[in-house]
């Protein structure tokens, strides 16, 4: 029960309502940021979801990734950042610059300010989607990978806003290394983390907006009436939450970047899952597969379909080995994960 205050940016959520619940069960105060006052009975609203009465342990800042004003007042006081806060477009936008500049922009306003207010380590949530595209023929990523724009595959706007921001962060790092900040354990200035998770399924609390809870909704009342043949990377929302807390506080985490991720299955393989597992619950989950060519032929009209003919056949894995072997991280598998968010969005109650 430490009582050192962090700051989690986007509490309201999905990872970061999960951020906050797995800070204050182990003792943190916790101050969130929201875009406008009115979202903190929200934010209340997720936490008491997940069983966990936050009361004056959890505190509100109101601050917005497009603007510097509020964000010297969210960090003011805080041990700790987790940076969780960033788009999350359930659709390809008209213009990609509207996803892409507040996860860019935005990461540059928290950490200065962050490194300003004295803050020991920030964590930034940065994804898979930073590591895996524009290199043919890799099919097994680490740390060391990067995605390039320029490598021939099609990257939405999404999976660019968190390649450009997670570059945005280390380029901060590099370019104040030497006046305070990330000088790394030991040292003098603020250090920074990064954690970069896949697909991420588990317990949804609310009505936060989620790619993947969007879909596997789709697939139980029905509207997803076919699943193209791609591969989904998969680890639980709370696994992510609990990464961050070991990026967070583990010495050897300072200066890293962390794949998060329990394993994968196909799409045809998750329906089927979910029909073997949820009963009636799934009734409505489709069993018909689309070939690869429908997919592709698609996807010269459309950018939704167009995001998944990189995923088509065979599969591209995150290696989350360093995770494991230099934080001690543990992630349930990838089924539990999947079917956690099931149970959750048929109505039965998040499994927290």
């Amino acid at each position: 029960m430490s009582g050192e205050l962090v700051l989690v940016t986007g509490g309201s959520g999905f990872i970061g309502a999960h951020c906050v619940r797995h800070l204050l069960q182990a003792g943190y105060r916790v101050r969130t940021t929201v875009r406008t006052p009115g979202r903190q009975a929200d934010v209340r609203a997720l936490i008491a979801a997940a069983g966990v009465e936050p009361g004056e342990a959890l505190s509100f800042a109101t601050a917005d990734l497009l603007t510097d004003e509020g964000w010297p007042a969210a960090v003011a006081g805080c041990d700790y950042v987790l940076h969780v806060a960033s788009p999350v477009p359930l659709v390809e936008p008209r213009r990609e610059e509207d996803v892409i500049a507040p996860a860019r922009d935005g990461v540059r306003r928290v950490l200065a300010a962050a490194r300003a207010a004295g803050v020991r380590r920030t964590v930034l949530t940065s994804s898979f989607a930073a590591v895996k595209f524009g290199q043919p023929g890799k099919r097994i990523f680490t740390e060391a990978d990067w995605s390039d724009p320029a490598g021939g595959e099609t990257m939405s706007a999404y999976a660019k806003s968190k390649l450009y921001a997670e570059r945005a962060a280390w380029d901060l790092v590099a370019e104040t290394a030497g006046a305070g900040f990330g000088a790394g354990p030991g040292g003098e200035g603020m250090e920074l983390a990064v954690v970069n998770p896949v697909g991420v399924f588990g317990p949804v609390l609310g009505p936060q907006p989620s790619l993947w809870a969007d879909l596997v909704g789709k697939l139980l009342d029905g509207r997803q009436r076919a699943v193209p043949r791609m591969w989904v990377n998969v680890v639980d929302v709370r696994d992510v939450a609990d990464l961050h807390l070991r990026a967070m506080t583990d010495p050897a985490a300072a200066g890293e970047r962390f794949l998060a991720s329990a394993g994968g299955m196909s799409l045809p393989q998750l329906a089927a899952l979910l029909r073997d597992r949820l009963g009636d619950a799934a009734g409505k989950v489709p069993t018909r597969t689309l070939p690869d060519w429908a997919v592709r032929l698609a996807a010269r009209f459309s950018p939704r379909a167009a995001f998944v003919v990189p995923e088509l056949g065979a599969p591209r894995q995150a290696s989350s080995d360093k995770a494991r072997q230099l934080l001690g991280w543990r992630p349930r598998d990838a089924e539990e994960a999947v079917l956690a968010m099931a149970t959750s969005l048929t109505g039965r109650g998040p499994d927290t």
